[in-house]
């Protein structure tokens, strides 16, 4: 049994266990209780609450991911010459943890509002920071093991976790905002000090399990000390022109993010708007964005192994259009039933949550190709790059959202809109993220690592580390 293991791990194959899979898994669970409450909700904090034009918003986050895109490269590389005390990769979710959870909070405090200049400042220096967050923490998952079948798991665990995030965002946080609102109020509440608590109370649950996550990863495959000095920020280009499947995932992450993040900041225009829904109303169809990953992430691998992963991509993508145009028909009637609507939501969010969740376990593949081609275990650098192009695909996303609802006069003031202004918020919700997820099909059909080829790709390093 000794010789067995040591044999699997001196090839770099490791196996973990639950404990540390779930402790990896637990750093994007904080992420997403900190980011998506800001993919989710600062759109329409900063319009409905803080008192910002909608136009100004979307001029605001389009800087801040320019911004990203700049500052990616710039991490990726540091992250790959640097090689702290405390791990490569896991030393940053401690280091960045902290004023990342800062000017989170500081996101959601109105003290200073309508102040655009304050607004900046905390929205991209959260950006910034998270950043610094999220690219080591992508790399870490490479760092851990090769063996495909375990980074499966891996990645199952961990979108399992972020949606588990992703519910307490989109569900609870509605809930805990009306909990800590003086007054009953129709719609989502606006009290300033309500969202401040509520935004409090995530970010320091998401810094503590920044801190587990640190406590249960261990660096295992990482690049040599001696070669990561010579690591410069040209590589990134180098390796994005010389690794074809990079490139596949890199166009399909562009897609993917667009249309969660138009989708994510619409959801509440929505119920609010076109519905004229409660917050309890919202709470649940906001968790129903998360909730298909219970049922469907710890599937994951069965199912890949059934009809393989681009067929997994396709039957899943799928299944995301037919819910949005169901959600699209079921709003579009004259008297549309919440219960409707909340089965679209599910159907929805079922092909979205395992298509966009398992599209993270091709990352590790596409950073073992880079590195049987050129040498070098890039892993910071080839997250930067995904982490530019996912910031590409947000950066769509927050300038459509807001541009669409100016175009259409959405009006802050009033619970009952327009049917312009409704027809604009359905297209935000239903019509564009169909668009793009028939795009992503087309994209992730030109993907070539099948898990045969990576294996091989794996082995064959591995054999050429030992000569």
């Amino acid at each position: 049994m000794t010789t067995n293991v040591m044999t699997q791990e001196t090839k770099g194959f490791y196996k973990l266990s639950w404990l540390q899979r779930i402790g990896f898994g637990s750093g994007d669970l904080a992420q997403n209780l900190i980011f998506q409450t800001t993919c989710m909700y600062l759109l329409f904090f900063y319009t409905d609450i803080y008192g910002l034009d909608a136009v100004d918003v979307s001029v605001m986050f389009t800087v801040g991911n320019v911004a990203n895109v700049i500052w990616d490269p710039i991490v990726g590389t540091l992250i790959d010459k640097s090689n702290p005390r405390l791990g490569k990769y896991r030393a940053y979710l401690v280091f960045v943890g902290v004023p990342l959870t800062g000017f989170a909070i500081l996101c959601f405090w109105n003290g200073f509002a309508p102040s655009l200049l304050y607004a900046y400042v905390t929205y991209i220096a959260m950006t910034l920071l998270y950043t610094f967050i999220n690219v080591p923490y992508g790399a870490l998952n490479s760092s851990l093991t090769r063996d495909t079948d375990e980074i499966t798991i891996l990645t199952s665990v961990r979108m399992f976790m972020a949606n588990c995030g992703g519910l307490a965002v989109g569900s609870g946080l509605p809930l805990l905002i009306a909990y800590f609102t003086n007054e009953p109020t129709e719609g989502l509440p606006k009290d300033p000090g309500a969202w401040f608590t509520t935004m409090c109370i995530y970010a320091l649950v998401g810094l503590a399990l920044l801190f587990f996550c640190f406590s249960q990863c261990k660096e295992r495959v990482v690049m040599d000390a001696s070669e990561a000095a010579n690591v410069k920020i040209s590589d990134l280009w180098m390796e994005f022109f010389h690794n074809r499947p990079l490139r596949v995932i890199a166009f399909f992450f562009i897609t993917a993010f667009a249309m969660m993040s138009i989708g994510n900041a619409a959801g509440a225009y929505f119920i609010n708007s076109n519905m004229h829904g409660t917050p309890e109303q919202l709470s649940f169809f906001m968790g129903l964005g998360s909730a298909p990953s219970f049922i469907f992430m710890p599937l994951v691998p069965i199912i890949k192994k059934m009809v393989g992963k681009k067929n997994m991509f396709y039957i899943f993508l799928s299944i995301a259009i037919i819910g949005m145009a169901f959600l699209y028909i079921v709003a579009k009637m004259d008297e549309p039933s919440m219960t409707l609507v909340y089965i679209a939501q599910f159907v929805k969010s079922t092909g979205v949550i395992v298509a966009t969740g398992y599209m993270w376990a091709l990352v590790p593949e596409v950073i073992s190709y880079g590195e049987y081609v050129s040498g070098k275990r890039i892993a910071g650098i080839v997250n930067a790059l995904t982490g530019i192009f996912f910031k590409a695909g947000m950066t769509l996303g927050s300038v459509v959202a807001p541009a669409i609802l100016a175009y259409v006069s959405y009006n802050p003031e009033v619970i009952e809109q327009t049917p312009e202004a409704q027809e604009g918020i359905l297209w935000l919700v239903c019509v564009i993220p169909a668009a793009l997820l028939l795009l992503a099909m087309f994209i992730i059909s030109k993907y070539e690592l099948t898990d045969e080829v990576i294996d091989d790709i794996n082995k064959k390093i591995e054999e050429r580390n030992k000569e």
